[in-house]
């Protein structure tokens, strides 16, 4: 019993500490879990901001949300920390460094010609804002090394970190890690020291140092690179694919450019001075500026770098007192040529660009006056011409035909149901048919254009299609009666079940827009369609029929009652009451052929 009463409380002992180190170890992984879970939802909300964002541009390249859904999957499998370069926070740090490069640029050139004149609380702002701009600087390295890049056709994204960095090492590093040298921190203890230490030799050395540190400072001024890039990667990233879009980016990038360049021309132009301490023959002293404020010295350097650039002498009619100067006049001469020439070849572009269709459109009145005048045609008959083109294109000069073959079914199909629908509406034969057979009729539909005065039927001719008219009126005359057509009128679809002569000559009063339907396109379409073409073929024999007894002079007990058309019965009643015709449903069905 006491062997029992040992073993059971041996066991119940280890139990007891079985369940303490349980316990202990739950304790541990909560203890472990919570801190790594917390960690955890961080890091996924920030590895989600480098995912890319769907917009039109991730549509356009992935060309649907499943295969957009599908890159995002890809970038969490790789489970690396690379900015994707479709993704929002890579668009936000574009625009924030492109802003940050170009007050950059401009405040390099003028802190190097005026630091000296600024002083007190502006002068610790403008080094904590250099310092500021060399850390990001910096950063902006490491990240080029984590930043996705686009392949050259646009068509994958590249997040893979080792093609990456080769491909950052071999394009953009050298000219990025040498315009991020830190000489702002050199400038800094160099004017610490040289405070201190003002009279001595060792001062006049920091001095020296401090002057060399403004002139390496000259290199900062490669950062324009970055901003080339930076600014293409924002057009790039901003869905630019319209042209006025694309334009407006060009515009803004030139003016930057060029202003850049004066303002950098315009330092430049005092801070040479400043380096051999202002000579006697110097411009500076020579314009009496020694005590001027720096915005009078600002003004003065512009005006006379826009003088050198744009080549005029009026401001700088004095010539360069040593080489020096010499080597800034002919640099800024040069670089104003640059400067004009590719002025004048951007706006040469940008304006080839601007309504390239009217410019299509009078080369092709060229080659046509080219033509008229090599056959020596009439004089009205080349302004018909001319007239004709007008009417037809508008001035800017378009195929509608190739426009419609680019686009997909569906909406070509809705195009021309917003311009023909309603008149194929009015026409009998085709009210109360299936979409489908409305759909196909309207993609055989074929735009044409007749001027005043034109024939567009010939009476007796044979009938290979029917016309509708969009806008315009023409006139429907036989020897016998005459009857006046407008917008939404049709005439001519006899033809397309019988292939009978025309019995009726049909002229424009005006300038005509018509949709005409040829007798082949319809039967095309009719044999996909059978049970419609029975219907139309019985409709087409009863009015032959009806076109029959039409034909048959009436004699003395039968009266002579009207046989209308029931293709075209109900049209332009009121015309004919104004031309005090007698009853003319006998004669529509003739000239409806």
């Amino acid at each position: 019993m006491k062997t029992d009463e040992k073993q059971s409380s041996t066991v119940s002992h280890r139990r007891a500490n079985d369940t303490m180190e349980n316990a202990g170890n739950d304790i541990e992984v909560e203890i472990e879990d919570k801190p790594y879970s917390r960690c955890g939802r961080v890091k996924s909300h920030l590895f989600e901001l480098f995912l890319p964002k769907f917009n039109k541009q991730s549509s356009y390249i992935f060309g649907s949300e499943i295969a957009f859904n599908a890159e995002c999957d890809r970038q969490r499998q790789a489970g690396v920390f690379v900015i994707h370069p479709l993704s929002s926070i890579r668009h936000n740090y574009v625009l924030v460094m492109v802003i940050l490069t170009f007050l950059n640029l401009l405040s390099i050139p003028m802190e190097i010609a005026y630091s000296e004149e600024v002083v007190g609380a502006a002068r610790t702002l403008w080094k904590l804002f250099n310092v500021f701009s060399d850390l990001l600087f910096l950063l902006d390295i490491y990240l080029n090394f984590r930043m996705g890049i686009l392949s050259d056709s646009n068509e994958i994204a590249i997040i893979d970190v080792k093609v990456i960095a080769k491909n950052y090492l071999k394009t953009w590093f050298i000219p990025d890690a040498i315009a991020s040298f830190p000489v702002d921190f050199i400038i800094a203890i160099a004017e610490h020291w040289n405070d201190k230490d003002t009279k001595s030799l060792q001062g006049a050395k920091i001095m020296r140092i401090l002057m060399f540190a403004r002139i390496l400072s000259l290199v900062r001024l490669l950062r324009v690179s970055r901003l080339v890039r930076f600014f293409s990667e924002l057009e790039q990233m901003s869905n630019a694919n319209l042209e006025g879009v694309r334009i407006f980016l060009r515009v803004i990038g030139l003016f930057m450019m060029m202003f850049i360049l004066c303002h950098w021309n315009g330092c430049i132009q005092y801070f040479v001075p400043l380096l051999a301490n202002f000579p006697p023959d110097c411009w500076v002293k020579h314009e009496d500026l020694m005590n001027s404020t720096s915005t009078e010295k600002y003004t003065f350097g512009i005006f006379r770098a826009l003088s050198h650039m744009i080549g005029i002498s009026y401001g700088s009619e004095n010539p360069p007192t040593n080489e020096v100067e010499l080597w800034i006049v002919m640099t800024s001469m040069v670089s104003g040529a640059l400067m004009y020439a590719i002025m004048v070849a951007n706006a040469a572009a940008m304006m080839s660009n601007v309504d390239a269709p009217s410019k299509v459109y009078k080369n092709k009145l060229n080659h046509l006056d080219d033509y008229m005048t090599y056959r020596k045609l009439p004089r009205d008959l080349r302004k018909r011409m001319h007239d004709y083109y007008q009417a037809r294109y508008g001035g800017k000069w378009f195929d509608e035909r190739e426009i419609l073959s680019l686009l997909s079914k569906s909406l070509k199909e809705e195009i021309l149901n917003v311009l023909c629908a309603s008149m194929l509406e009015r026409t009998p034969m085709f009210q109360d048919r299936d979409s489908s057979f409305i759909n196909a009729i309207l993609l055989e539909l074929h735009y044409e254009v007749f001027l005043k005065g034109d024939v567009i039927v010939h009476q007796n001719a044979p009938g290979d299609r029917m016309f509708f008219i969009e806008y315009g009126q023409v006139l429907v005359a036989t020897d016998t009666f005459k009857i006046e057509l407008c917008d939404g009128n049709y005439f001519g679809e006899i033809c397309l079940l019988t292939r009978g002569k025309r019995v009726a000559s049909v002229t424009a009063l005006s300038t005509c827009h018509l949709f005409s339907l040829s007798v082949d396109s319809f039967n095309k379409v009719l044999e996909c369609f059978p049970d419609v073409h029975q219907d139309i073929m019985s409709t087409a024999l009863a009015r032959q029929a009806d076109l029959e007894n039409a034909e048959n002079p009436c004699t003395e007990t039968e009266s002579c009652e009207t046989v209308e058309n029931p293709t075209t019965s109900g049209l332009n009643d009121h015309a004919e009451e104004e031309l005090g015709e007698p009853s003319l449903g006998t004669w529509r069905m003739n000239w409806m052929k």
